[in-house]
Parts: structure tokens; C-alpha cells; sequence
């Protein structure tokens, strides 16, 4: 049987398609992940936390404060954000203490969770908070605001045994705040996928 030349560039082109298709397909290689490097850092009381480099720790804005630290801004950000930690609440439980940074952000666009996790040292609750802020502006003394949308806070009140219950306060943006979730939990060596969802009601 013979076939024209335009049937024969016909039969070269499907074979070299299907050789092609039999080849197998170049698997993508693992993504190398990029590991933070930490500090340690002892906070008064006996508290050591593990911090990334990132965070640059200054001098705290007031004695009530443990420790303060710099959270570097992520891209599209026009300011930093802020950690602080204390280890004293402002009377009353959990929730009387939640409650207070609830409170901190606007109720028309406020976005609310609490999580619950434990730890060989104690248990935790984890705080978050997205909306307008009122942010303090100048010495706390005076207790001045200034709303700022757009905001995020994560909280932490972390329970460790013989030593008493640690205050974490983490605001800023909302994408510079947003991206730390983690770091901030591997800090004190919590585990967000091993949280649980916490109603407010449930607390006291």
C-alpha cells in the first residue's frame, strides 16, 4: 500500500504526539522549606520564649510590661506591628479579659475567635481579632486613641504552672499581624491544628 507525502507527515506527526503523551510527567520537587531562626529570650518570672530574629526586642513603654518586641511590616503595610507581654490580667477571669480586647476594636466590623490548647506546662487560650482598632496613642497614662481599620490582634493568656498566667498582645495591620499566627504559637511551643474552637459564653 502506498501513501501520498501529505499522509506520511500526517502519520510522523500523530506518532510523535503519542510518544509524547507516553512520557511521564516531570514531578514537581519538593519545596525546600525555610526555616526561622530563633533567639531565646527569658522573660521576668521564668518565662523563656523562642523568637525570630526578625522581631526586634526593645525597651518596654511602660513597667507594666514584661517584654515589647518589633514585628517587621509585611509588603503593602505602612507601619510595623507590636508585641507585648505582661503577667498580670486587669481583674476578673478569661473572659473578663477577652472581654477588654474585644472591646478594643469597633463592634460594626469586628471579627472574633477563640481557640483553647494545653501544653505540658499548662493551658492557653488564643485570641483572634480583626476590624477597626483603637490604638493608644501617647502615654497610656492618658489613654488616648485613635481608631485605625484594617487592624489585627492575636492575644494569648498562657497558664504555666508554679510561674502564673502570661499575657501576650500582638497588634498591628492586618497582614503584618496575620502572617505571624504560628510564629507567635511556636514561640511558647503551642500547636494551632491541635486547638479547639471556644465559644465566648462557655468561658468564665
Amino acid at each position: 500500500m502506498r501513501f501520498s507525502l501529505p499522509t506520511i507527515a500526517l502519520l510522523m506527526l500523530l506518532t510523535s504526539v503519542a510518544t509524547a503523551d507516553e512520557k511521564p510527567e516531570a514531578k514537581d520537587k519538593p519545596k525546600k522549606e525555610t526555616k526561622v531562626k530563633t533567639v531565646k529570650v527569658e522573660v521576668k518570672g521564668g518565662l523563656v520564649i523562642n523568637v525570630p530574629e526578625t522581631w526586634k526586642k526593645e525597651k518596654p513603654a511602660s513597667t507594666l510590661r514584661l517584654a515589647q518586641f518589633v514585628i517587621p511590616q509585611a509588603e503593602g503595610d505602612k507601619e510595623a506591628g507590636e508585641l507585648a507581654l505582661f503577667n498580670f490580667g486587669f481583674g476578673g477571669g478569661v473572659k473578663a479579659n477577652i472581654d477588654r480586647w474585644i472591646k478594643q476594636f469597633h463592634a460594626d466590623d469586628r471579627k472574633t475567635k477563640v481557640t483553647r490548647g494545653e501544653l505540658k506546662a499548662g493551658k492557653y487560650y488564643f485570641v483572634e481579632l480583626s476590624g477597626t482598632f483603637n490604638k493608644s496613642i501617647g502615654p497610656p497614662i492618658q489613654r488616648r486613641t485613635e481608631p485605625r481599620e484594617g487592624y489585627r490582634m492575636l492575644g494569648v493568656i498562657l497558664g504555666i504552672e508554679e510561674k502564673g498566667v502570661y499575657f501576650f498582645k500582638m497588634t498591628g495591620p492586618d497582614k503584618t499581624v496575620a502572617k505571624e499566627g504560628t510564629t507567635l504559637r511556636a514561640s511558647f511551643g503551642a500547636d494551632g491544628e491541635k486547638e479547639e474552637d471556644v465559644e465566648l459564653e462557655e468561658l468564665k
